[in-house]
């Protein structure tokens, strides 16, 4: 079976030039399939001051008008995914960006309004994901560049959590390939003591995931993206690495780097 490395960049790497092209590099030097998703970084809330367009946030989701939806396609699926693909062409390795909507790869479903009004946010559901078709793409020698944007099939496009699609691709694409997600941050991994980079834990399996929870070292927001590992791990991906983007480069080298969670 093909290895496939999904990787999740955030905006601590696509905020800063080098470190975004230090990252692009080693995602280069990576043996095997390959497929980067990435947001937005701080890019789409600094255009919207400048056009005037106020950044909504509740508990750090982005609530999407269409306003916002307008910028968050030029930012997310212009701007820096283009930014992006270019810079990979450079180290020979051939991308293509794209959104949700591009191939028909991720579909999603507007979210309910419930307490609050999301707007033109997309959630993924089961059958969101099309990996035959973007099986075709890595079979044809292309890596995809996803940013964090789907559509519902009906002709709107989306504003999804990039974490969520990074999740959803490995599940899907998993019955086709040994599929490894890698989530890249700021810090070293899963940390024992947030404030302490030495303190990393290197391997959690749900029991110890589950200890770490009732002491209180893995808590608030660190909560969803692993939750979100292990749901991917019991749907058939091999590993999830939560990691810093500087030291990617230890995969070809099959070194271990950050916290791995398996099985």
């Amino acid at each position: 079976m093909q290895s496939l490395h999904i990787i999740k960049i955030g905006g601590n790497v696509i905020d800063n030039s080098e470190n975004l092209h230090r990252f692009l590099k080693d995602f280069t030097s990576l043996n095997g399939y390959k497929i980067l998703v990435h947001g937005g970084g701080k890019v789409a809330t600094q255009i919207s001051e400048t056009m005037g367009i106020e950044t909504k946030l509740v508990d750090g989701r982005r609530i999407t008008d269409i306003d916002t939806l307008r910028i968050v396609t030029m930012v997310y699926g212009g701007l820096i995914n283009k930014n992006i693909v270019a810079q990979l062409q450079r180290y020979g390795n051939n991308a293509i960006g794209l959104t949700g909507a591009d191939g028909d790869f991720i579909r999603a479903k507007k979210r309910p309004v419930k307490t609050i009004d999301y707007g033109f946010a997309g959630d993924i559901f089961e059958g969101s994901i099309n990996p035959e078709n973007i099986g075709k793409l890595l079979d044809g020698g292309f890596t995809p560049v996803f940013c964090a944007l789907t559509h519902d099939g009906e002709g709107q496009l989306l504003n999804t959590n990039a974490d969520t699609i990074a999740s959803a691709l490995a599940v899907a694409l998993s019955k086709l390939y040994e599929t490894t997600l890698v989530y890249c941050f700021e810090k070293k991994g899963v940390l024992q003591d947030i404030n302490d980079e030495d303190s990393l834990i290197r391997d959690i399996d749900p029991a110890r995931y589950e200890k770490l929870k009732t002491e209180q070292i893995i808590h608030s927001g660190m909560l969803p993206k692993m939750d979100n590992a292990f749901t991917a791990i019991s749907c058939g991906v091999k590993a999830v690495i939560i990691g810093h983007s500087d030291d990617l480069g230890q995969l070809k080298n099959k070194q271990g780097f950050g916290t791995r969670l398996s099985k």
